[in-house]
């Protein structure tokens, strides 16, 4: 772990997966919104070099991408692109107090910042990093290392997010390398499920045995959206429409049938975390109003009241509590 080597306070923290589509490029983004807003300075960082996505998110492109810093043909100052404003562009009367758990030594008297390193998309510089030397490659690692150092002393990042690439590949691994807090994301299904026993066996029991932190993040939990014949108000839950109402259904059976699965969903993720020995974090249920939106962007800016906008929230106030 190459953490708090300049401050007890800075925390290098990636999203990483088994596979794609649960939902990293979101919470990362969000998260690194969240933290802003509350006044630390952020780098938020696009790892995922296959299938890069934040140029897409923030509407924003840069001449230089993460992948030219470790090729050598770039600077960190070539690549690192404030996009403090377009919060501030899309912030919606967000409260900006602090998580509840910080201390007053970690009260900033200055806005926070947010600067993005974009990864560069374009086939051929994808291909320029896969087909280094055995040597070039062992030296990203180091490079890897000395963009960590530069965001915490020229960029006084307070938080890097990683948002990387899913899977046991080369780019995740030396991503996951310089994170103090690993946040191994998964949708509840088998798949999944399999994937991450593979990458907590193959690869995160040596990062946590060097002192990083490893937590289970389940994201997109079914559950959240009740059937549309029913009414979102659990104590009122008798109105049916009356388009899809069956002789067959009542009220309580509906309820009972979630209550069921709530707990079968806790039993589920409490097994896996024991099997696994890493903690989960939290469990964020599937929002379908966000999940199937043409663009979800900063829904914590835009809808602070939406139970997502809480429930990130929640994953900040976890990951700020964190100690090594």
């Amino acid at each position: 772990m190459y953490g708090n080597s300049v401050s007890e306070m800075n925390k290098c923290i990636a999203f990483h997966s088994y596979k794609g589509g649960t939902g990293k490029t979101t919470l990362s983004c969000n998260c690194a919104a969240v933290l802003t807003r509350k006044g630390y300075n952020v780098c938020l960082l696009d790892l995922d070099v296959y299938a890069p996505a934040l140029q897409s998110y923030f509407g924003k492109e840069s001449r230089k991408g993460i992948n030219d810093f470790l090729n050598s043909t770039a600077k960190v100052e070539d690549v690192m692109i404030d996009i403090t404003e377009l919060l501030n562009d899309n912030s919606q009367g967000y409260d900006t107090t602090k998580p509840s758990n910080s201390s007053q030594n970690d009260k900033l008297e200055k806005p926070g910042k947010l600067w993005v390193g974009f990864s560069n998309p374009q086939k051929e510089e994808i291909f320029k990093l896969e087909m280094g030397t055995s040597i070039a490659k062992r030296d990203f690692l180091r490079r890897f290392i000395h963009l960590r150092q530069i965001l915490i002393s020229d960029y006084h990042a307070d938080y890097i997010i990683i948002d990387t690439s899913p899977g046991v590949r080369f780019w995740s691994i030396n991503a996951l390398a310089i994170a103090d807090i690993l946040l191994l994301t998964l949708k509840m299904g088998d798949l999944d499920i399999d994937g991450t026993k593979k990458v907590v066996e193959e690869i995160y029991k040596s990062f946590t045995t060097s002192g990083s932190k490893a937590f289970l993040l389940s994201n997109r939990i079914a559950g959240y959206c009740i059937p549309p014949t029913v009414s979102h108000d659990r104590d009122k839950l008798s109105s049916f429409s009356s388009q899809s109402r069956s002789s067959s259904c009542n009220t309580q059976t509906t309820i009972q049938l979630q209550d069921e699965y709530e707990q079968g969903k806790h039993d589920i993720t409490d097994r896996l975390s024991h099997e696994l020995g890493i903690e989960m974090i939290t469990s964020i249920p599937c929002y379908c109003d966000i999940q199937f939106l043409r663009k979800e962007f900063l829904t914590v800016l835009r809808h602070p009241g939406h139970p997502f906008s809480k429930q990130i929230e929640r994953l900040i106030e976890a990951v700020s509590s964190t100690t090594f």
